[in-house]
């Protein structure tokens, strides 16, 4: 996270926030799964096939189109470098709309599937300068990137800059707070709010790459 501009970095902590919203909205919508935090479902699916349940087979089919969206996101990504975050958050727009759309028409589990599959998108939206993919919709690695340093800090060595990456929990931490609230409130308009943020995000990200309209 240190590594990026400034303007990169807000970038990076909108989509945590989108994230974060699109989570829990997934969350409260499916009862209890995710479409962003796999390692969760992961739990699910081992525990629903341990009692012989079909939470197994919920949660197995969201890792599996998750992980789709990863796929279909890193070949764009590799395919387009120079605007790979401009197209992404697209493609993620364009999902999230979508899921709107399988909301409005009362398709539940459809739509549940589309915000699956756009939150793996969303993931091959930043790469670092090593290369490495930085992760937006969880937050285990950031936090332990985040201890790491604040020990850096503590012993005056190595990296100590721990605050981007406090910067970047907070803001999925924020999103799903407002993703919670929203859903709760009114499902349908957490589907729109979702869309409409993506697509803020891919403006941005257009206006920081001066790509023209």
């Amino acid at each position: 996270m240190i590594r990026f501009d400034r303007r990169v970095r807000m970038l990076a902590v909108g989509t945590a926030m989108l994230a974060g919203f699109v989570d829990a909205t997934g969350f409260v919508e499916s009862a209890g799964f995710f479409v962003s935090f796999m390692t969760g479902n992961s739990t699910r699916f081992a525990v629903g096939v341990a009692e012989w349940r079909d939470a197994a087979l919920i949660a197995g089919a969201l890792i599996a189109i998750f992980v789709s969206g990863v796929v279909a996101g890193s070949l764009i990504a590799a395919r387009f470098r120079r605007v790979r975050t401009l197209l992404v958050l697209a493609c993620v727009t364009s999902l999230l709309g979508v899921a709107f759309a399988l909301r409005l028409a009362d398709a539940g589990w459809p739509a549940i599937a589309c915000l699956a599959l756009a939150m793996g998108v969303a993931n091959a939206a930043f790469e670092g300068r090593d290369g490495a993919v930085v992760g937006v919709t969880y937050m285990t690695g950031t936090l332990v990137q985040m201890g790491q340093k604040i020990a850096n800090a503590l012993r005056r060595e190595g990296d100590g800059h721990w605050l981007p990456h406090l910067g970047l929990w907070g803001g999925l931490v924020a999103g799903a707070s407002a993703g919670a609230a929203m859903v709760t409130w009114r499902p349908l308009a957490a589907y729109g709010c979702a869309a409409l943020l993506s697509a803020a995000l891919s403006l941005y990200a257009r206006s920081i790459m001066r790509i023209p309209a």
